[in-house]
């Protein structure tokens, strides 16, 4: 087992459904997953690809959730606003 940068236990994200490797931090739902999954080093995760939901060790390398901010229109710039597209 190869020591990785984030630290010795860390291990990359990989889907069970679809084998995506892009995995994100889910909200914790219920109490259970508030307080009892800690206690076990599990946590929520969703893949980017099938959106399959699934819990995974704390140490599995995830991103972090999109800000509701994250998913807004860019803001468009006086060159682009005289294209004409379809």
């Amino acid at each position: 087992m190869s020591s990785s940068p984030d630290g010795p236990f860390s291990q990359p994200y990989q889907c069970h459904d679809c084998g995506s490797e892009t995995g994100f931090r889910s909200r914790r739902r219920s109490l259970i997953e508030r307080f009892i999954l800690p206690l076990l080093l599990l946590k929520p995760v969703r893949c980017g690809e099938c959106f399959r939901r699934d819990y995974r060790l704390i140490f599995t390398r995830v991103r972090e959730r999109f800000s509701s901010g994250a998913h807004a229109m860019p803001v468009k710039s006086a060159a682009s606003s005289n294209r004409n597209v379809a």
